[in-house]
């Protein structure tokens, strides 16, 4: 599901100014965003950055004035206005209107997202009160409401928030965060906002399909590393981002995700159980620890083909002009899998320099995958952005070129298909 409108509604705390970056990234990504400040929210940052950033008009009291188009009613003049509206004298057609905000501003809404959201206001939530404009829309609301809390830590401790927020959950309101980090008030612990786009990343992930719900889903990502000595090594370039992206992917479908990955600079996924390895050997004890209880297995990794028969546990001094290697073959990770008697769904990559899908094809046949991923290594590796060709036994399927976590969704939603024909 695309978002494509949401009301953010922003409650008094320090961790409010996130919320205008927030509010920037959810306008970038092409939802349009109607906010709602609290009163208290206004002492920590002004309407005008909110109303520069959307587009749209800041409301925070029941009877602030707001523009409507009205529809045509055939049994009224054309243009006739609500009532009780005065002419907007700005825009020809529109009136202004007051009153009856926490309906209106909901209307058309795929969701009500607050951030911050303050002990006070889940307090409020909680207890149903519609004291003001933004607690009485989400009284009024028909559509999912999700709160990002922010607070001191010993707020987030105490026990009547702890109460709050578990019968928010219960009631049906998601709750995103909070994170640990230092606080304004000098304390560490958890409390502290989500960052926006971590917000933005979890909104999403609400209110994607959940087509992997309870499924296991194992997967490796990023390079592996071969020592030749205590400092250097054989590895590749990739970057691990396709890898964490179909995790990510896997998430927001609902799936239980262990993550295998060898060395990147990419933050794990936030609910993801997460096992870093480095050489190839590492991975492979790894995920044998972990497959047997998986449902699908997809092997995003650049797992090197050879190891270092011999390294040194010194650092090789720059004595000779050459130096010699022996080098003897990793073991075959998903070959391995896919070879058992009762394997896991298995779906393998394959980066090629040339007759990508050729080569692909026979890879796919030879490990016995039902689904094998292709692309070109040249253009893939270290990319935001990447073309997938998708091969499985009914033929060829391509994903043009696109960012890779809209191509790991597409990925997920194909890999779906193909998991329910054959075990459902």
């Amino acid at each position: 599901m695309k978002l494509k409108r949401i009301v953010l509604g922003v409650t008094g705390g320090v961790a409010a100014y996130k919320a205008a970056e927030l509010a920037r990234l959810l306008v970038k990504d092409g939802i349009d965003v109607q906010v709602v400040m609290s009163a208290a929210a206004r002492h920590f940052v002004g309407a005008a950055t909110f109303q520069a950033i959307t587009g749209h008009p800041v409301f925070s009291d029941l009877w602030d004035e707001r523009v409507v188009d009205t529809p045509p009613d055939p049994a009224l003049p054309a243009g006739s206005p609500p009532e009780g509206a005065k002419k907007h004298l700005g825009r020809p057609g529109a009136f202004l209107v007051s009153g009856m905000a926490h309906i209106d501003l909901t209307r058309g809404a795929d969701a009500i997202l607050v951030a911050p959201a303050s002990a006070d206001f889940l307090a409020k939530l909680v207890h149903g009160r519609a004291d003001d404009l933004l607690s009485t829309l989400c009284l009024a609301r028909d559509c999912p409401l999700l709160v990002a809390p922010a607070m001191n830590r010993q707020m987030w401790e105490a026990p009547a928030t702890r109460r709050n927020v578990a019968q928010l959950s219960s009631d049906g309101v998601t709750v995103l965060g909070p994170d640990s980090g230092e606080q304004a008030c000098g304390e560490v612990g958890f409390g502290r906002m989500l960052e926006p786009d971590a917000l933005l990343d979890a909104l999403e992930a609400r209110f994607q399909p959940k087509r992997f719900a309870g499924l296991k889903v194992v997967i490796t990502a990023g390079p592996t590393f071969e020592a030749i000595d205590a400092v250097r090594g054989l590895t590749n370039p990739s970057s691990g981002k396709m890898g964490y992206a179909v995790a990510r992917a896997a998430l927001e479908a609902g799936a239980e995700v262990t993550l295998i990955s060898g060395r990147t600079c990419l933050p794990p996924p936030r609910d993801a159980r997460f096992m870093p390895v480095v050489s190839a050997q590492d991975m492979l004890t790894v995920v044998e620890s972990v497959v047997d209880d998986a449902d699908i297995f997809i092997s995003v990794a650049a797992v090197a083909d050879y190891y270092v028969l011999n390294p040194s546990e010194q650092k090789i001094k720059k004595d000779a002009h050459i130096l010699t290697l022996e080098l003897a073959p990793n073991p075959d990770i998903l070959a391995g899998i896919s070879s058992r008697e009762k394997p896991p769904f298995c779906v393998g990559f394959a980066a090629e320099s040339e007759n990508i899908e050729e080569y692909a094809e026979l890879k796919r046949r030879r490990k016995h995958l039902p689904l094998i991923v292709a692309n070109d290594v040249k253009e893939a590796v270290g990319s935001d952005s990447v073309r997938l060709i998708l091969l499985d036994e009914a033929g060829r399927h391509v994903l043009e070129k696109a960012d890779k976590q809209t191509q790991a969704r597409l990925l997920v939603a194909h890999i779906a298909e193909l998991y329910n024909t054959r075990y459902q």
